[in-house]
């Protein structure tokens, strides 16, 4: 008898416990806006979970019908029907919750046309501005284009001009170097030749002076020595 007392209140623990879960379960499907797989989800965790109830308040049941006493039948059988009622009672909550779930995401789902239909005219004037502004962008990244490449075409230009000066300028420099050339050579043979006549006329001196003195001397020799 006592074994079957602990059958009976385990058994009674465990309705209770899926008592509970149901009810949690039927929250979380009050509060389910979506998607709809989650709410399908949900569903289907509370069809097992009224499966399993059903089996233990059966289960109850056929405790309570091998009770000895009379009494004790009856008491447990009246528990058996609060069971049952309980369970038509989530049942019915149950539907109710999914009847205001669908309706709520029924509604969102509206909400959501509606504001993709804003937001798809939003999106095309915000799209045609888009174009404008890039093409007024295009127009003037060309036109910023066209400018640095006058400004190159320019600096190319200047940059020509300054090489022509710079090849006339080196083209008269060489001209002036190949007159001191010349000059420089001029002056060096007239150098030469006037060293070599610097050193005939120290000759010419030479041979007068020598010349001179021995006339100086014959003379000398004539009037100082007539007898030689």
């Amino acid at each position: 008898m006592a074994t079957s007392d602990v059958h009976v209140r385990v058994c009674e623990q465990e309705i209770l416990k899926y008592d509970l879960e149901i009810k949690a379960l039927i929250q979380d499907i009050t509060e389910c806006d979506g998607p709809q797989s989650k709410l399908t989800e949900i569903n289907t965790d509370v069809k097992k979970h009224f499966h399993n109830l059903r089996l233990r308040i059966q289960d109850f049941e056929r405790m309570a019908m091998e009770q000895d006493r009379e009494s004790d039948k009856q008491a447990l059988l009246s528990q058996v029907e609060g069971h049952r009622k309980q369970m038509l009672s989530n049942q019915t909550a149950w539907r109710k919750a999914n009847l205001a779930s669908k309706l709520s995401m029924d509604k969102m789902e509206k909400q959501a046309l509606l504001n993709g239909a804003d937001g798809a005219v939003r999106k095309r004037k915000m799209t045609k501005e888009g174009l404008a502004q890039s093409a007024s962008d295009i127009t003037e990244n060309l036109m910023s284009i066209s400018r640095m490449m006058a400004q190159q075409v320019q600096q190319s230009e200047d940059s020509i001009t300054t090489l022509a000066t710079s090849s006339r300028t080196i083209q008269e420099t060489n001209e002036e170097f190949k007159a001191m050339t010349g000059t420089i050579q001029l002056g060096r043979k007239l150098i030469t030749k006037y060293n070599r006549r610097e050193l005939t006329d120290k000759l010419l001196i030479f041979l007068a002076l020598a010349l001179f003195f021995a006339t100086v001397l014959y003379i000398l020799k004539k009037r100082l020595f007539p007898f030689l």
